[in-house]
């Protein structure tokens, strides 16, 4: 026990080595990194970000703020699981993560999403082709350890471990960017699923990927930044993970593949008979016990015209998927924090991909909610073109001298454009639009 509370001391350090030492405050340092998140700027502009209907359409439907809340409560909900369900000797327990750090990798995961969701993360990623791409979850490492409001240098100035649980794709772009086709020659023409982003660290992000990984052993870096291509010139992904990582996955998939489903319920976008048509039959086949017994009911309160019966079957679907959770070990590796996993039985673990392909067809894939998609792209397109094109007279003051700084130093300049185009809200992104292109709107008076 000794000798794994000192071999948690590393996880503790921050890129800094600032350890805040604050008269009689004796919060642990995954409690202070929880702080840094929620009352940061990124963080709050979540609450204005696409999940996955369009903001605004509705006042309903969730928020990438909202399903990052959601996401803290389900991770949460996983570790007590474990926790108390397993025998206190068991080997995961000394590393199981604590309230405070589950919470805190599970708020910040989806910190560095764009504007008008994965639509968006994909318009980028099209402009920054040639300049090393732009991808969600590689953003958000990217705000946490070098972009963030905390240290001119190190971003949120996290912990190392924060860091890691964040880490969901632990490669380098160059290893895993695929062929991209050639550009068409209008935005117009813009096909998006050409130009999915691969799941990577950026190239600019070596040093930080090298810090957080330094406490492993060399073979356990290596094995954990395998990765396999299925295709011959499609993206390679990452085959492996964090503990902490596996739990907030596991809750994030649970949240999109429940959550989610509640608000195209409540919209009308699911009906009973499409439920029934596409989706209950699957379920049923699974030959759950669970679902043999509950499938009717959920159903019928899922369907519900009264909110509570259909809390009710949101929450029991919630209860089975975090209930169900177990760890799996992996003994290729060395290091806990590696070589454990966690993860969910067949049958649990086929009925969450149901729920999440029935979402993607049923709902993500509507023409309709496709459209939406497609002109916040083509907004995102427009606008990086523009300030591409003169960025010291279209920029903000701000964000112009930042570029001019990383110019004269031979860095990347657009990645300067393309990070404050990705910290933009819905709400934002449309304004600059029509500041940049609408002759009849925007002012002098408003503020950059």
């Amino acid at each position: 026990m000794a000798n794994a509370q000192y071999e948690m001391l590393a996880w503790h350090e921050r890129q800094s080595g600032y350890q805040e030492s604050r008269e009689n405050d004796y919060r642990t340092p995954y409690q202070r990194d929880r702080a840094r998140i929620i009352h940061s700027a990124a963080f709050r502009r979540l609450q204005s970000k696409t999940q996955i209907l369009a903001i605004r359409q509705n006042d309903y439907s969730r928020t990438r703020l909202t399903h990052s809340l959601e996401v803290a409560q389900i991770g949460n909900g996983i570790v007590h699981q474990l926790k108390h369900s397993s025998p206190q000797e068991a080997n995961f327990q000394t590393w199981l993560a604590d309230d405070a750090l589950i919470e805190t990798i599970c708020l910040s995961h989806d910190i560095g999403h764009p504007p008008f969701g994965h639509g968006g993360e994909v318009a980028l990623n099209y402009m920054m082709q040639s300049n090393g791409g732009f991808e969600g979850n590689a953003q958000s490492l990217r705000i946490l350890g070098k972009r963030g409001s905390y240290s001119p240098t190190y971003g949120m100035d996290v912990t190392r471990r924060t860091l890691l649980g964040v880490l969901k794709y632990p490669v380098l772009h160059a290893n895993v960017v695929g062929k991209y086709p050639e550009k068409p020659a209008s935005f117009r023409q813009f096909k998006a699923s050409n130009w999915s982003p691969p799941k990577c660290v950026y190239q600019e992000e070596q040093d930080l990927l090298d810090w957080i990984l330094e406490p492993f052993s060399e073979a356990d870096r290596t094995l954990l930044q395998t990765v396999q291509r299925k295709h011959p010139d499609g993206h390679a992904k990452a085959t492996h993970a964090s503990f902490d990582t596996s739990i907030m996955d596991l809750a994030d998939d649970i949240a999109y593949g429940v959550h989610d489903l509640e608000d195209a319920i409540v919209l009308g976008m699911v009906t009973k008979d499409t439920w029934l048509e596409h989706l209950e039959p699957k379920l049923a086949a699974l030959a759950s016990p669970y679902l043999a017994e509950n499938l009717n009911s959920i159903r019928t309160q899922l369907f519900s015209r009264q909110s509570h019966l259909r809390k009710e079957a949101i929450g029991s679907l919630v209860s089975w998927f975090i209930t169900s959770c177990k760890v799996i070990e992996n003994t290729r590796f060395e290091h806990p924090l590696l070589r454990f996993q966690v993860g969910l039985p067949e049958g649990q673990r086929q009925a969450l991909n149901l729920l999440k392909q029935f979402e993607m067809q049923h709902i993500i894939q509507r023409p309709e909610v496709q459209m939406l998609v497609y002109k916040g792209q083509q907004m995102l397109l427009e606008m990086f073109e523009a300030y591409t094109a003169d960025p010291n007279r279209l920029l903000p003051r701000e964000i112009a001298t930042e570029w001019r700084k990383n110019q004269e130093q031979g860095e990347n300049g657009l990645r300067i454009i393309c990070d404050y185009m990705a910290s933009m809200t819905d709400d934002y992104a449309s304004r600059m639009y029509n500041k940049l292109f609408v002759p009849s709107l925007g002012s002098v008076f408003e503020p950059m």
